[in-house]
């Protein structure tokens, strides 16, 4: 992203400023993509505190992120009602904040910039109604997502150069991950590659016999993989099918527990390539420097992180994409999309990688 000299810059000494909110309530993969906007601004303005204001379910993105001083987070438990969450979005916004970013604009998020009274309240383009509670916006431009997030900052004077979102493992985190994996037989021996089968949305889920195919395949390629099944609550069942499904159970491991978002990517960290649906396990992934390929069905392009270790592979009907949570045509774009075709774009990108 090149420097946009149609865009109105923000005349602000940054040795002025002493606190920063960003507001990136949810998704969690969205609050980890906003990280790398978080980066830039840590970098635009050292001196600042930077705040966050998001969902407490998305915690685990920021946590350790040496460029986070504090976070806000919404915990819909304690708020209970009405007077409690005004009560705590008045708390948050009175911080003295110099600069509020809103990446999302939803209603916590209004409450908060329009309590602020920061002199610098920016956001993307607003509809006519939400114009009001902003000093300055601009139209962010269209691309990668956590890019499209970073141009809302071109009036600070900040430019996207292919930054990534970032997460920050701790030491006890990356042994969790050395010993789970143990646990399961992997050894030296091996190389792990992380598996995301599952996903709420059927318009985001590639059938899990088309997983349990592709990983044979692979299987039998390369007899050294181990696959990490990801899942969370209520998708056992689903990873399980993913397992049957396999010619070769011995290469696939199914854990037994849950574990933490975090400890999962510990071991996202220490695979070798992380295979999956479009959720945020592939955000994960990049964050922690593992390659990825991700199995694109309702979803855009546009969340693939732009660099050669990052692919997707879709069938290209010509509804994709679409964006969409339901389909009238059973999800053809997904089922039609053979393990065959998804092992080629496998194969290339494993062999552009260095894998095989």
């Amino acid at each position: 992203m090149t420097a946009d000299t149609s865009i109105d810059r923000i005349d602000i000494d940054p040795a002025s400023v002493r606190r920063i909110l960003v507001c990136q309530l949810r998704q969690i993969g969205d609050v980890l993509l906003s990280t790398a906007a978080i980066g830039l601004l840590k970098e635009r303005f050292p001196q600042a505190e930077i705040h966050v204001f998001t969902e407490k379910k998305c915690l685990p993105m920021l946590e350790n992120n040496p460029a986070v001083a504090r976070v806000w987070a919404v915990d819909r438990k304690v708020l209970t009602n009405l007077a409690r969450e005004v009560a705590f979005y008045w708390k948050v916004a009175r911080q003295g904040f110099d600069i509020v970013i809103d990446f999302q604009q939803l209603p916590r998020c209004r409450w908060v910039v329009g309590l602020s009274g920061a002199p610098v309240r920016l956001s993307y383009t607003p509809e006519w109604y939400n114009r009001w509670l902003f000093t300055h916006t601009v139209k962010p431009l269209e691309g990668y997502s956590a890019m499209a997030k970073a141009s809302v900052l071109r009036p600070l004077g900040i430019t996207w150069q292919g930054e990534k979102p970032r997460l920050y493992l701790s030491p006890e985190e990356q042994r969790f991950a050395t010993e789970y994996v143990a646990r399961y037989g992997v050894t030296a021996e091996h190389r792990l590659v992380t598996v995301d089968p599952t996903h709420r949305r059927a318009t985001r889920r590639w059938p899990a016999r088309h997983f349990g195919a592709l990983i044979t395949r692979a299987a039998e390629v390369c007899p050294d993989l181990r696959f990490l099944l990801l899942y969370g609550p209520g998708e056992r069942e689903e990873a399980a099918a993913v397992r049957d499904a396999c010619a070769h159970p011995e290469a696939i491991i199914l854990p037994d527990e849950i574990i933490s978002l975090r400890e999962m990517a510990a071991c996202i960290a220490q695979a070798v390539l992380h295979l999956g649906n479009c959720s945020a396990p592939r955000h994960i992934a990049v964050a922690v420097d593992t390659p990825t390929l991700t199995v694109l069905g309702a979803t855009s392009p546009a969340w693939t992180f732009p660099a050669p270790e990052h692919t997707q592979v879709f069938l290209g009907k010509p509804c994709q994409p679409c964006n969409r949570n339901s389909c009238e045509m059973d999800c053809a774009c997904l089922e039609e999309l053979s393990p065959d075709h998804v092992w080629q774009a496998l194969r290339a990108h494993m062999e552009r990688c260095g894998l095989l």
